[in-house]
C-alpha cells in the first residue's frame, strides 16, 4: 500500500465564478442576448455610414468598422483617383437604401480583413443578404477572391440572371 497521499485539489469559488460567467457568456451569444453577437458566430450591429456601393461603416466591438461586401463589386463612385463609374451612384443610392441606420448581421467568410484592413463580410438585413441583392438587382457583379468564396456560385448564377434580363449595369446604356 503506497503511504503517499494525493494533494487533494480545492476547486475555490473564483473557478466556479469563472465557469459559470464562460458558460453563461456561449449560451448567451448563442441566443443573441449579447449585444453584438448571434448564432453561428455572426455579428450584429447598426449601420452608421454607408461610404458606395459595397462598403458600410458598421458599429462593432465598441468602435465603428469598415465592412466591405465579399463576392461583389459594384461601379465606382468615391474614389477620387477614378471618374464616377457608370451606374456608380445608383449602386451606392441602391445600397443606402437597404442598409442604411439600419440593424445588419455580418457573416465572416475565410479571411478577416483585407489589405486595406477593412471587414471582409457578407451583410444581411432581416435575413436578406445584402450582397445577393446587389447583384441580383444589377447594381453589382459576382467577383470571387479566394479563400473567400462561400457563395460564389450563388452570385455568378445571379449575376448570370441579371444579365439575361438586362437588369442594371447589363441595361442598355
Amino acid at each position: 500500500m503506497n503511504s503517499r497521499k494525493r494533494p487533494r485539489r480545492r476547486v475555490t469559488a473564483a473557478t466556479l465564478l469563472a465557469l459559470l460567467v464562460a458558460v453563461l457568456a456561449v449560451g448567451l451569444s448563442q441566443t443573441g442576448a449579447i449585444p453584438g453577437l448571434v448564432a453561428d458566430g455572426k455579428e450584429q450591429g447598426p449601420v452608421v455610414r454607408v461610404v458606395d456601393g459595397d462598403t458600410i461603416h458598421v458599429h462593432l466591438r465598441g468602435r465603428e468598422q469598415t465592412v466591405r461586401y465579399i463576392g461583389v463589386d459594384t461601379p465606382e463612385s468615391v474614389d477620387p483617383r477614378r471618374p464616377v463609374e457608370r451606374l456608380g451612384r445608383e449602386a451606392s443610392q441602391r445600397n443606402h437604401q437597404l442598409v442604411e441606420g439600419k440593424m445588419v448581421t455580418l457573416e465572416k467568410d475565410v479571411s478577416e480583413t483585407d489589405r486595406f484592413g477593412r471587414l471582409l463580410r457578407y451583410v444581411y438585413i432581416d435575413g436578406r443578404m445584402v450582397n445577393a441583392t446587389l447583384v441580383e438587382e444589377g447594381f453589382a457583379n459576382a467577383s470571387a477572391f479566394p479563400p473567400d468564396v462561400k457563395y460564389r456560385d450563388l452570385f455568378a448564377r445571379l449575376e448570370r440572371e441579371a444579365r439575361a434580363a438586362k437588369r442594371g449595369l447589363w441595361g442598355s446604356e
